[in-house]
């Protein structure tokens, strides 16, 4: 049986230190990690267009919405904005993370929000509740709750690095600075902090999804942090797994 120390063990035997070495450890996760982010909030992504437009930046006789389109497209410029963060050896403060939320999100705004002067790299300017548990932090709240967020994981100093990445995540979820993108912004922060700290990328499978939905909502309703770290051990393996049990072929 693969124990989530099992995955850290070989993530960490890579001993990377470039983003060149990172682009080889994580090759063939990356379309993956983009598709898979993507499907949680948008049906109408497909893993083909994803790999078409990441492989070749382009897509062969697409039928659907132009929205989705840029939203694929967008998950490769923020990945490729992750990975020049990680060659600088940026933090992850706010600067960064409304980076990840513009390149997320530029062109996809709809017209109501884009028209109350909501803009893709800025926090809210109005209330969105959402969620069974109606979360979101006030808009006037918003950089100072990001901001004490920010300074709680960047002041930690411990070993349990998977139970902070999957407190940022919860907390950034239950804030939700941004108008729209809250989530696909916040699984990759979550997966920059970790490759910060060494530790290895998280694909949230989007099969998953109800589990993932109730591990975000368990913290929601009772502040439960216990659902959402074993969820996110659960998703590393499964990410992980192929690359351990062929490692010795």
């Amino acid at each position: 049986m693969i124990r989530y120390k099992d995955v850290v063990e070989f993530w960490r035997s890579k001993q990377i230190s470039s983003v060149s070495e990172l682009e080889t450890a994580i090759n063939g996760k990356i379309i993956s990690l983009a598709y898979h982010s993507g499907k949680l909030e948008n049906e109408a992504i497909t893993y083909n267009d994803t790999r078409e437009i990441f492989e070749h930046d382009r897509v062969v006789s697409y039928t659907g919405d132009l929205r989705t389109l840029f939203e694929i497209r967008n998950a490769k410029d923020a990945f490729v904005e992750l990975l020049g963060a990680f060659e600088k050896k940026l933090p992850l403060d706010e600067v960064l993370i409304c980076m990840f939320h513009y390149q997320l999100t530029k062109n996809t705004y709809d017209k109501n929000r884009w028209d109350a002067g909501e803009r893709p790299g800025k926090f809210k300017m109005h209330d969105y509740v959402v969620g069974r548990e109606e979360v979101g932090a006030l808009p006037e709240d918003v950089p100072i709750e990001m901001s004490e967020l920010l300074k709680e994981i960047a002041d930690y100093k411990g070993e349990e690095i998977l139970k902070v990445a999957s407190y940022f995540h919860v907390k950034f979820e239950n804030i939700h600075p941004f108008a729209d993108g809250n989530g696909r912004t916040g699984r990759l922060a979550l997966n920059y902090y970790l490759l910060q700290k060494n530790s290895p990328p998280v694909i949230i499978h989007e099969e998953d999804r109800k589990k993932y939905f109730e591990a975000l909502e368990a913290w929601d309703s009772r502040q439960e942090l216990e659902p959402m770290n074993i969820f996110l051990q659960e998703q590393s393996i499964k990410t992980w797994a192929k690359n351990l049990l062929t490692r010795g072929r």
